[in-house]
Parts: structure tokens; C-alpha cells; sequence
């Protein structure tokens, strides 16, 4: 256990993490030259071609006679919940900067996680190669904040390999050996599951007190599960067998259970024989920010997509879902996300990894309703809102905004979000360049684009963090919208009153652009209760009934086209003017 080293490397989105793991697998010589590939611990297409991690990753190297665990984090602000997990299971953190970027909002929530679990962090300035790197400057700005020695902080190149060794060698002098009992019971922390369609549920784990040998009968202690360790290994970084993991070990256990639900994230694993185990205290329940309703485009396809959830939830804990039934789309269900980015990608893996054509609606956050007969519900969905004579109040979700900006577009950030309904609380300089700014604002004023405006507004380099406060009141209406004079409920959303115009306006011009035309002229309509407040027409699509005319009285013309016209009509009245809606029209509003 004392030549065991586990650790992660934390960071803001794009600082190089997945890079400088790379250079570190080819110095341990952990995956064979021909193998090696760049961004190897990514494993999803979707992370190589968005360039981004989505999943923690963990991978087992070997160095000078060391053994050292190694788990690759996400940096964005709405995988949060991999890196939390991750630093539970390890005892140091690497906190890499780029050069040219300095310390961004992500750097500093993830290191106040990771201070919060009392690990070792090894500073580390990143991408040094860069003709724009200013590395001194990086340097000041974090022993200002780590108020550690100058000495400390290590300079290296994810690219070009200058200091990686240097990284390893700190790595075994000052991250600490893993404590555990080696004689005590088994106790092994979840930290990520996976599901394999022939072995079932993988679970990742941490070995805390007393060790595991394949074939073991396992007990899950909070689902009281039993089964048996068809297979155990370490991560090289694919599945790697081997007969024993002993405490202080990284590594997994295929358990060979087909029932997604009973392997939980967080939960303790130890041997089914063994007496008065205290479970492990795993983690804080994820608090889902954005809303949003997933249903099957083909209502046979309903089980198929529950399935496909049960698993990706195994794979994705951060995601929370519940059965929902919509009059008009049928069956489907109401999940819960950290933000945009991750309903983006779970709907993008949905259709990728299971071949399933959804429906997504609007995303919403939860809003408190208070009645006037006393009652206080919380609803999810504008569905859900009940009818305006019996509201007393409704309260929403705000959150706690930190962005970092260059000086000199603080004017054009502070204009944005007061623009958005934030509150100014104070301003902080991290140097004399940069500022970090303090809001509190409204969780649903962030929902959509307030991140691509802000890296509008500052060219790119303004950063951000968020965290949940509490609710607060507000003045809220729901907004319908028509499609030939019929709701669509997929696009019905809960705005603000003094922008249910704008708004409704916004959407009714989106969905103009973005219809195909039919055969009759299809009215597109923005409502608040009986009261239109946006309105614009689609033009019909027009056939040409008059081209077979090659002459004679201009009332055989009139009378084709007044033939025409009533056959729209009777169109219209008999049902068949319904307006089929493509799932990317949702997409184009959301951004809008």
C-alpha cells in the first residue's frame, strides 16, 4: 500500500487534462506504441469529435516502481458531479492552468472540491510550448491563490512532454499513500458504473478496507443485493483481469447484474459472508437544475427508452428522470440535468449508442407553486401549471454567479447579465488584469445561450461557475404555443410576464422559418390563457390546378381554383390540416 499513489487531474474546460494524461501513459509506457492515440482516456466518439470529456476515466500506470491511479475529469461546469465523485476516491489532485489562459472559473470551483476533501494539490502550469503563453503571470496568479511557494508551482507541456516526469516524480514525493485496513473486512466505494451487454453491471471502485479475489460472493450494502465477482481488474485503460485488488487499489468488479437499479453510485460493496460492515458515506444526492420531457417519437418505442435510460443513468449519475405521461406525445419521461451542455449530450447518446428517434421539450426549471387554498406544489413542466385564478404566488430557483473576465470587457459582461435579471453583489480582482465578478441571478435566465453571450461579449475569455441558492418569487405566466390552431405541447413554456411578448414573438417567427409548407396556409399562434399575444402565417404551399388549361373561357380557370379552395377547407375541417413538427425545430427555439 505505501508504493500506491491515486490521484486526478482538475481543471477548467480545455486546460489540456486528457493531453497531459496521454503524455503520462507513453512515459509509464501504460499502452503500446501502435495503440497510442491522442486523447486516448476519452472514449465516447462523441467526446473526440466535441473535444471535450464527458466521463471520468480511470487508468492504472506503473513508474519507478510506484503504482499510480490516475482518474481523468470533465472541466465543464455541468459534469461537476464526475469530478466530485472522482476526488472521493483518490488522495491527491493535480490542478493544471493553461499558460494562456490563467486560472478560469472552473479552476477555482473544482480546487475549492477538491480542498474540501483535505487532498494534496500539485500545481501545475500547462501548454508553456504556446507562443502566447505568459507563464510567470499564471504563476503569480496561483500562488496568489494557493498561497503556495513558487518553487512549488511545476511548468510543463501536455504536448510536447517538457515536465511530465517532473509531475510523476512530485506525484510519489507528495500526494500520500492510500490508509485502509488490509485485515478488516472488504469495503469498496462505488465511484462510476457501467453497464456490458454479456457481463452485465461493471462497477468501478475504490478498495478501502480489506481486499477481493475473483469468484467472491458480493453484497451490495444498500440494496442488500447479492452476486457473485465474475471478474476483477484494473483499468490499463481497458478492462484489465487480474485474480486480487487490495486495499488502497483502483480497479473493477463485473457483477454480473442484469437489474441496472441495484448497483448505485456511492454504495458500498463488501463480501456477502461478511458480519457488521459499516457502509461507506458516499455521496451527496445531485440536485438537477434544467427540466426537460424525453418521449419516443414512435409510442412502441417507449420501452426501448426506458431501458436506454436505466442505462445510461448507470453511466451518467449526475441524471435524475421519472415516468411522465403528455396528452398529446404520449408516454415518456421528466429528466433532470446539471444544465444545457448535459441534456445536450445525453440526448445525443440516446440516439447514437440505442438508435432512438425522441422528442425533447422546452427545458424548464422547477418552480414552486403556492395556492390560495394553502397548498404548495412543485412543478417541472408548464403542463403541470395550474390556472391563474387560484395561484397566491410562485417562487423560482436562483443560482450564485461567478464569471472571470478581463478587465476590460467587465462593462459588456455587467450590462449582459443585468440585462438577465442578475444582482449585482460585489467584484474581486484576481490581478491587475482580471476581475471576478459576483451575481445572484435567475436559474432560468442562464438556461439557454447566457454562456455562448458571454463568450460573445468578451471574446471568448470570460469563464463561469454557478451554484444552486434557494427559491425567491417571481412574476411568471405560461405561454402556449398554436400550430394551426391547435396547443403544441411540447413548445409550451413558463416566461416571465414583461417578456411573454418578446418572447412569444421570438418562437412564432422560428417556427415560420423552420416549418415545411403544407398544402393549406397553417396559422402559428403565441397565447397566454385565451389571449393571442404573437401571431404569423405560414403560406400555403400552392399546386398549379390550372396548368392542364390550354385555353377556352376564363371561368373554367376561376372555377378549378374555387374547386381548390374548398378542398382546403374541407381539408382543415376534417382533421387533416395537422402539422407534423421536425425534433430539430425544438432545437432551433432553444437556442433562440
Amino acid at each position: 500500500m505505501q508504493n500506491i499513489r491515486n490521484f486526478c487531474i482538475i481543471a477548467h474546460i480545455d486546460h489540456g487534462k486528457s493531453t497531459l494524461a496521454d503524455r503520462m501513459l507513453e512515459i509509464t509506457k501504460t499502452v503500446e506504441e501502435r495503440k497510442m492515440k491522442s486523447q486516448i482516456l476519452d472514449r465516447m466518439d462523441l467526446e473526440r469529435e466535441r473535444g471535450i470529456t464527458i466521463k471520468l476515466q480511470p487508468v492504472t500506470m506503473y513508474y519507478n516502481g510506484y503504482t499510480l491511479n490516475l482518474i481523468d475529469t470533465p472541466g465543464h461546469v455541468d459534469f461537476s458531479y464526475e469530478v466530485s465523485r472522482s476526488l472521493a476516491a483518490v488522495e491527491g489532485a493535480i490542478l493544471l492552468v493553461d499558460a494562456t489562459q490563467g486560472i478560469q472559473a472552473q479552476t477555482l470551483a473544482n480546487l475549492y472540491l477538491a480542498m474540501e476533501q483535505n487532498l494534496e494539490i500539485i500545481p501545475v502550469v500547462n501548454k508553456i510550448d504556446l507562443p502566447a503563453a505568459q507563464p510567470e503571470k499564471t504563476k503569480n496568479e496561483i500562488v496568489q491563490l494557493l498561497g503556495c511557494r513558487e518553487e512549488e508551482i511545476i511548468y510543463a507541456s501536455g504536448k510536447t512532454g517538457e515536465g511530465v516526469e517532473n509531475i510523476l516524480d512530485n506525484i510519489i514525493k507528495k500526494i500520500p499513500a492510500p490508509q485502509g485496513d488490509s485485515k478488516a473486512p472488504l469495503r469498496a466505494l462505488i465511484f462510476d458504473s457501467n453497464y456490458d451487454e454479456y457481463r452485465g453491471v461493471v462497477a468501478y471502485v475504490r478498495i478501502i478496507d480489506g481486499h477481493i479475489y475473483k469468484y467472491n460472493q458480493i453484497k451490495l450494502m444498500a440494496t442488500k443485493t447479492e452476486s457473485e465477482a465474475i471478474d476483477i481488474g484494473i483499468f490499463k485503460p481497458d478492462y484489465f483481469s487480474c485474480n486480487e485488488l487490495k486495499v488502497g487499489q483502483i480497479g473493477y468488479i463485473v457483477t454480473g447484474l442484469k437489474n441496472v437499479s441495484e448497483c448505485r453510485v456511492g454504495d458500498t460493496i463488501t463480501l456477502a459472508k461478511a458480519k457488521d460492515v459499516c457502509p461507506l458515506q458516499g455521496y451527496h444526492e445531485v440536485k438537477p437544475m434544467v427540466f426537460a420531457g424525453i418521449f419516443p417519437r414512435e409510442g412502441d418505442d417507449f420501452n426501448e427508452l426506458r431501458d436506454a435510460i436505466e442505462k445510461l443513468k448507470l453511466n451518467d449519475a449526475a441524471l435524475v428522470y421519472e415516468p411522465e405521461h403528455s396528452h398529446a406525445l404520449g408516454f415518456g419521461f421528466r429528466c433532470g440535468f446539471l444544465g444545457i451542455l448535459h441534456l445536450e449530450i445525453f440526448q445525443e447518446r440516446l440516439k447514437r449508442e440505442y438508435g432512438l428517434d425522441l422528442i425533447v421539450t422546452v427545458p424548464s426549471v422547477a418552480y414552486k407553486i403556492y395556492k390560495k387554498n394553502g397548498e404548495v406544489e412543485t412543478i417541472r413542466t408548464p403542463q403541470q401549471f395550474p390556472t391563474r385564478e387560484t395561484i397566491e404566488k410562485i417562487e423560482e430557483p436562483w443560482v450564485s454567479l461567478d464569471i472571470i473576465t478581463p478587465k476590460e470587457y467587465v462593462g459588456a459582461v455587467m450590462s449582459l447579465t443585468q440585462d438577465k435579471r442578475g444582482v449585482y453583489k460585489n467584484t474581486e480582482y484576481i490581478d491587475q488584469t482580471r476581475a471576478v465578478l459576483h451575481y445572484e441571478i435567475p436559474m432560468s435566465s442562464i438556461l439557454t445561450d447566457f454562456y455562448d453571450k458571454i463568450k460573445s461579449v468578451s471574446s471568448g475569455y470570460a469563464s463561469l461557475n454557478y451554484e444552486f441558492l434557494g427559491y425567491r418569487e417571481a412574476k411568471v405566466v405560461k405561454m402556449d404555443i398554436l400550430v394551426a390552431e391547435e396547443p403544441v405541447e411540447a413548445l409550451a413554456t413558463i416566461v416571465y410576464e414583461d417578456e411573454a411578448y418578446r418572447r412569444g414573438k421570438e418562437i412564432v417567427k422560428v417556427l415560420k422559418e423552420s416549418l415545411p409548407r403544407q398544402m393549406f396556409m397553417v396559422k402559428i399562434q403565441a397565447a397566454i390563457g385565451g389571449k393571442i399575444i404573437a401571431s404569423e402565417r405560414l403560406p400555403a404551399l400552392r399546386k398549379d390546378v390550372t396548368a392542364k388549361l390550354y385555353g377556352g373561357d376564363v371561368t373554367r380557370k376561376r372555377k378549378l381554383l374555387e374547386k381548390q379552395k374548398k378542398g382546403k377547407k374541407k381539408m382543415m375541417a376534417m382533421g387533416k390540416g395537422k402539422v407534423d413538427i421536425p425534433s430539430d425545430t425544438f432545437v432551433k427555439i432553444l437556442k433562440k
